[in-house]
């Protein structure tokens, strides 16, 4: 009886693990710790911010981040760790601590134009230069507003980097 109950017990372990490691891994749908949509954006609001080879402070740092705002992604979460990755891939694990919620995004297209409106024929009121941290606003799904420097205005989302295709943000 005790074997019978042992093979249930694995048998239970083997379904659930594929699901409960789903939940962890990048393309997963819900983050098991927060609720939160599983991966998402978010900003890095230390100056400085470590990114770890596992979760915990005994794990070997592998990135310093010294960008404050900088958007990464959050592509797992355990405990109050927070698996990161950056626009280039590069990553780790870093203590939500250092993490918020504040919406920002890295201008991939040099010279970018800022415009009045969410129309290409809008006019021009600030240009950002390439790798510039901006703060997102809104996005329609087609078109982003951002705001850096003093100055705000509407660019095309394939220009950005921290928002994803066809993403709506309010």
């Amino acid at each position: 009886m005790v074997r019978f109950l042992a093979g249930v017990v694995l048998a239970a372990l083997l379904v659930l693990s594929p699901i409960a490691m789903r939940a962890q891994e990048p393309g997963g749908d819900i983050g098991p710790v927060t609720g939160f949509p599983l991966p998402r954006y978010v900003s890095i609001q230390a100056s400085e911010a470590y990114a770890r080879r596992g979760p915990s402070r005994s794990h070997r740092i592998d990135w310093v981040y010294e960008r404050r705002n900088m958007p990464v992604r959050i592509v797992a979460e355990y405990g109050h760790w927070r698996r990161i990755v950056d626009r280039d891939g590069a990553g780790g694990w870093m203590h939500y601590s250092l993490l918020s919620g504040t919406r920002t995004v890295i201008v991939e297209t040099d010279m970018l134009e800022l415009r009045q409106r969410p129309d290409t024929e809008a006019p021009v009121v600030a240009q950002a230069e390439l790798g510039v941290i901006a703060f997102l606003d809104e996005c329609t799904g087609t078109w982003c507003r951002i705001s850096s420097g003093g100055h705000r205005g509407w660019v095309p989302e394939e220009a950005l980097w921290g928002v994803d295709p066809d993403e709506v943000v309010d």
